[in-house]
């Protein structure tokens, strides 16, 4: 008998075999490196900001410093339009000679740099909790694995989702061949927020290269540090080593300015951030007619049902929750509980949640790091007393974590939420773990579809067709049954929210092709078969000439094969077709008059 030990190596061996052969398929790839950056490791004399602004250094420049520790990585000076200007010229003149590279080239570029990430993934990790206050595992989870099936995905398939496509062409068009045409835009943006330092430049730059595009990054003034002292390194290495020009990817540093610039001299905006600046960036890109891609704030749901497995929910919906703090689009906002598992999961997350350890990755290993951003203590405490006052009970936390430094906000529980409080209906992007009870599945997609948003949404049941059901009622752009997020590690679905969570997607086919132009082109099938105006339809018109066009479209698209046979008699003589209908025009020949009639006075 095989034992279950031998049949897993079995499957590992054989999983190992393939992957070697998709290995020995690719392009080979030159080996890039970046140095760490300065002050990447702390030390006592490290200097310490006096406060968590980053515009503490005055007007024009940017303080970079790490949330968790308070320590002060740099000053930069914030970037003009004027510098936004140059960098697209840059970019636009780079962009000439890479639209006309193959895919196989693009390949070698991003299997470089994919070789540079898993090599580096520590350093990166690093560098990104450095900046962000995030811990090591939400690095690797948030920044390397999800930048690294993304380049998977497009070097396996992208070259498929942009090669020329053929279409039907229906009968009226049975002489001719119908196309489409990807080309690459020319210079596109991408304008990202600072949660996810490294994945979320990294992500526009792999489409929007493969596509033939060049990029312009204006990055988060949060995250200037890591940008400007490691992350922009990469891929211009990794771009200089295969052969091209550097100048194909620009990052901005800089404040609102800057970022309308990039808006006004680019072809596409891809804007990942909050409704509010959302709005913004439309009303620049009306300037120019630039069209923008809009993944905004997310209030996602998890509806977890009795007949649940409930070990999974408890594990996942802690990852769901605390991955990043609580900093994460996706992450799970509000768990929506029926009743019958409703109190041993609170009982069972109030364990949890109190064993929760907290601190930087300077100091030592911890379950959840730090908030990015100094204004964000006041608004989630302002979340968790507005709920408190109406009702809702806080188990766990609930406050600021009273450090000497760093920005904490203590992982919270609060239970018996109602969807009357602001914390059930705004996105609060911390590390609260809120939980709803639902009586029968129609309360549990009205509590889900309660707020405006509508980018993820979760739904555990073991009868997959109750799952089903209830997910196809949830108004969001994405939905895991039995699962959290992990369409995003699905890189062949698109990605994005709908009504307030934005519109247009990334990822999949659908992601790559938004980074291009679609060219619609018409040929001829055969050689010397070409559209020919027939005589009733050239120029001057004469009375058959409506005959014969309505008789063509009856011919053509007519339900009834009675009316079908009719049309033939105005497609051969229309106007003789004309003159038996009206009964005023006669015919001689090809040659039709209208008659004279005389009117009821008797004048002619």
């Amino acid at each position: 008998m095989i034992s279950a030990e031998m049949t897993l190596a079995v499957v590992v061996v054989a999983l190992a075999l393939y992957l070697l052969k998709l290995q020995s398929d690719k392009p080979s790839f030159p080996t890039i490196t970046v140095a760490a950056p300065p002050k990447l490791v702390p030390d006592e004399k490290t200097e310490k900001v006096d406060q968590y602004d980053i515009t503490a250094a005055g007007p024009g420049n940017i303080l970079a410093f790490d949330p968790a520790t308070g320590d002060k990585l740099g000053v930069y000076t914030a970037m003009t339009p004027a510098d936004v200007r140059d960098a697209v010229a840059k970019a636009r003149k780079a962009q000439v000679a890479w639209a006309k590279t193959s895919f196989t080239e693009r390949k070698r570029v991003l299997l470089a740099l994919n070789e540079f990430v898993v090599r580096e993934q520590e350093t990166i990790c690093k560098v990104a909790a450095r900046d962000s206050g995030k811990t090591m595992v939400d690095g690797v989870f948030g920044e390397i694995l999800t930048t690294c099936e993304k380049i998977r995905w497009t070097v396996a398939e992208g070259e498929k989702a942009l090669k020329t496509e053929y279409r039907g062409v229906g009968w009226i068009m049975a002489h001719k061949t119908a196309r489409v045409e990807y080309s690459p835009l020319g210079v596109v943006a991408a304008i990202v927020s600072w949660n996810y330092p490294f994945h979320n430049t990294y992500g526009p730059i792999i489409s929007a290269l493969f596509a033939g595009n060049a990029i312009v990054l204006k990055v988060s003034e949060h995250v200037a540090w890591s940008t400007r002292e490691y992350f922009q390194h990469v891929i211009k290495n990794a771009l200089r080593e295969c052969g091209h020009s550097e100048d194909l990817v620009q990052f901005i540093v800089g404040y609102a300015d800057a970022g309308e610039e990039v808006i006004r001299n680019v072809s596409k905006v891809t804007f990942i951030g909050s409704p509010g600046v959302g709005k913004l960036v439309m009303k620049t890109a009306s300037e120019t007619l630039t069209p923008v891609l809009l993944e905004l704030g997310g209030k996602d749901a998890a509806v977890i049902c009795d007949d649940c497995d409930y070990d999974q929910v408890l594990n996942i919906c802690m990852r769901g929750v605390f991955q990043n703090c609580g900093q994460n689009c996706i992450g799970l906002e509000r768990l929506v509980v029926q009743g019958g598992v409703y109190d041993k999961l609170v009982s069972d997350m109030e364990k949890n949640v109190k064993e929760l350890t907290q601190g930087g990755v300077a100091t030592g290993n911890f379950d959840t790091g730090a908030m990015t951003m100094q204004a964000s203590l006041d608004k989630i405490q302002s979340y968790v007393d507005d709920a408190v006052s109406h009702g809702a009970r806080c188990l766990v936390g609930g406050k600021p974590r009273q450090t000497e430094h760093g920005l904490f906000f203590e992982p919270t529980l609060l239970v018996d939420v109602t969807v009357d409080m602001r914390i059930a209906k705004e996105e609060v992007f911390g590390p609260i773990m809120t939980m709803m009870k639902f009586k029968d599945d129609a309360e549990a997609v009205s509590i889900v579809n309660s707020t405006g948003y509508g980018l993820g949404s979760s739904v555990f049941s073991l009868d997959y067709n109750r799952a089903e059901a209830i997910g196809a009622q949830l108004v969001t752009g994405m939905c895991n049954i039995n699962d959290f997020g992990v369409n995003y590690l699905c890189q062949s679905l698109p990605f994005g929210g709908i009504n307030t969570s934005g519109f247009d997607r990334f990822a999949g086919p659908e992601g790559l092709r938004g980074n291009c132009a679609l060219r619609s082109i018409t040929s001829d099938l055969v050689s010397g078969v070409r559209t020919s105006i027939p005589p009733p339809l050239k120029y001057p018109m004469n009375a058959g000439s409506f005959v014969f066009a309505k008789s063509l479209v009856e011919l053509m698209y007519a339900p009834a094969w009675m009316d079908t046979l009719n049309s033939i008699k105005g497609l051969i003589a229309p106007n003789r077709y004309v003159a038996a209908v009206a009964g005023e025009v006669v015919c001689e020949g090809d040659v039709c008059e209208r008659k004279e009639t005389v009117s009821s006075g008797g004048n002619k």
